[in-house]
């Protein structure tokens, strides 16, 4: 998708999102995204959000990790789950730039929801509540999307206020 303007530097936990560099070069300067990147980092997940892509990331926040069970962070950043951690966070990610206007449109067409099928193979259902874009995950947990369109060199970031769990 070309257009006219070129995409705008965003703020995001501080720190600016620059759309020339990619996810992972952006989002380590997040302070809103430090258990994140610690898990990408984890996970081995590095390398390929720093890949061509492109990728649509929906970024759970340091607060939407705080929102699980006590705990359950500390035990998937252990290498042992390594193997989970990755399925979780590949659950966040969408093949393409799948941008908000994007996103919008699909909502539509597809009668009030969207579903987008994430690298880890399952699915998200997205939908439009009280002005908000909301997504769910397959076990029925909702996460608004608190920032969109944070355009990266490698595709574009929707920060949410939750995290998704697969199937």
């Amino acid at each position: 998708m070309a257009t006219s303007q070129s995409p705008m530097t965003v703020m995001v936990g501080g720190a600016a999102m620059y759309p020339s560099r990619n996810i992972i070069q952006n989002a380590v300067n997040s302070a809103d995204h430090t258990t994140l990147v610690a898990a990408v980092k984890a996970a081995g997940l590095v390398e390929t959000l720093s890949g061509p892509g492109p990728f649509t990331v929906f970024a759970p926040t340091n607060a939407a990790f705080e929102k699980l069970p006590a705990g359950t962070v500390a035990t998937l950043l252990k290498p042992e789950n390594k193997p989970a951690l990755s399925n979780i966070l590949t659950y966040h990610v969408v093949a393409g730039n799948v941008s908000a206007a994007d996103l919008m449109a699909m909502i539509k067409k597809g009668g009030g929801t969207a579903t987008l099928t994430t690298v880890q193979g399952g699915t998200l259902k997205a939908h439009v509540m009280g002005g908000k874009v909301m997504i769910m995950d397959a076990k029925g947990g909702m996460a608004t999307v608190t920032q969109a369109d944070v355009m990266q060199s490698n595709g574009v970031i929707h920060v949410t206020d939750g995290v998704f769990l697969p199937a």
